[in-house]
C-alpha cells in the first residue's frame, strides 16, 4: 500500500487487494503470543465441536496443559467472533436499531444460481496476529462470489464484499446471513433493501441454517490456513486468493453432480 500513490487512491488500492478501507487506517493493539496460541487452539477446536462454550473450551485447554480460566477464554472468543452453537438462555434484548428477519430457506427448493446468496465472517489466524474474512457465496453452486479481509470486526468490509458481488454477478432473490451485528446493521440491510432483495437470517445459534459457508470455512482452514503461518496481510491475501480460485475453478464437489466445480455449475445454472 502506498498512501501517496500518484494515480491510485487508498480506496482503489484497498479494492485491488481485497482489503477493507477501515483496515488500512486501523492500528491494532495486538495480543500476546500466548493469547494468539490459545486463539488458534480455540479456532481449531471450534470447527470440531461448535457446541463448546467458554467453560468447555477452558476445560479442553487445561487438559492440554494450558493455564487458562474461563474469563480469558470468553474474551478471546468474543474477539474471534465465536459463540457456542448450543441452545442458551435468553439473556439480552436485541437492539431496536438491529431488527432480526425470519429464516426463509426452510423447505425451499433451491435449484438455480442467484436464487439464494449467503455470507459469513470467520477468524483467520496468522503467525503474529489475526484477521477476519468475509465471503459471499451462491448457495446452489457453492461458488464464492466475493470476499474481503479486515483486521476489525465491523460492517464496512462486509458491505464492500456485498457490493462487489452485486456489481459482478447481478443480485439474488434471497440473501441469507446469521444474526451477527455486521449483518443486522442498518448499513448492511439497507443495501439489500435498495436492491429489493429478500432478507433471510439464521435461527439464533443455528449453524445448520448456513451450513454451506460453514463447510467452506472448514475446507479453507484445513486445506490452507492451518498449513501456512502467514506473516503479513499481503501474504494472507495472496494465499487466500489462490485457494479461493482453486476452490471455484478446480476443486470438484461430489454434491454438485458429476464432480463439477462451482464455476462450472454456476456457468450452467446462471
Amino acid at each position: 500500500m502506498k498512501p501517496k500513490h500518484s494515480r491510485l487512491s487508498i480506496a482503489n488500492q484497498c479494492e485491488l487487494v481485497g482489503m477493507a478501507r477501515s483496515t488500512f487506517y486501523h492500528q491494532s493493539s495486538g495480543e500476546s503470543a500466548f493469547n494468539l496460541d490459545l486463539m488458534l487452539k480455540i479456532d481449531k477446536q471450534h470447527l470440531k465441536t461448535p457446541w463448546y462454550g467458554q467453560r468447555q473450551h477452558a476445560r479442553h485447554l487445561r487438559r492440554q496443559g494450558q493455564k487458562v480460566n474461563r474469563k480469558r477464554v470468553g474474551r478471546l472468543m468474543r474477539l474471534m467472533g465465536l459463540r457456542s452453537l448450543a441452545p442458551q438462555p435468553f439473556t439480552s434484548k436485541r437492539a431496536p436499531a438491529h431488527p432480526i428477519y425470519p429464516y426463509l430457506l426452510r423447505d425451499l427448493d433451491i435449484n438455480s444460481a442467484n436464487q439464494v446468496w449467503c455470507t459469513d465472517v470467520t477468524y483467520i489466524p496468522m503467525a503474529r496476529g489475526f484477521l477476519y474474512l468475509v465471503a459471499v457465496m451462491d448457495w446452489h453452486t457453492r461458488k464464492v462470489l466475493s470476499w474481503r479481509l479486515s483486521n476489525t470486526m465491523d460492517s464496512l468490509f462486509c458491505i464492500e464484499a456485498l457490493e462487489e458481488a452485486l456489481t459482478r454477478y447481478g443480485k439474488p432473490e434471497i440473501f441469507n446471513t446469521d444474526q451477527g451485528s455486521q449483518f443486522t446493521s442498518n448499513d448492511f440491510t439497507s443495501v439489500l433493501k435498495r436492491e429489493k432483495i429478500k432478507i433471510s437470517m439464521d435461527g439464533k445459534r443455528c449453524w445448520v441454517d448456513n451450513v454451506f459457508i460453514e463447510r467452506l470455512w472448514r475446507s479453507l482452514k484445513y486445506e490452507h490456513i492451518y498449513l501456512y503461518a502467514h506473516e503479513t496481510m499481503k501474504e494472507a491475501w495472496q494465499g487466500i486468493d489462490a485457494w479461493i480460485r482453486y476452490y471455484n475453478q478446480d476443486r470438484p464437489h461430489s454434491s454438485l453432480g458429476k464432480d463439477r466445480t462451482p464455476d462450472e455449475i454456476y456457468a450452467l445454472a446462471a
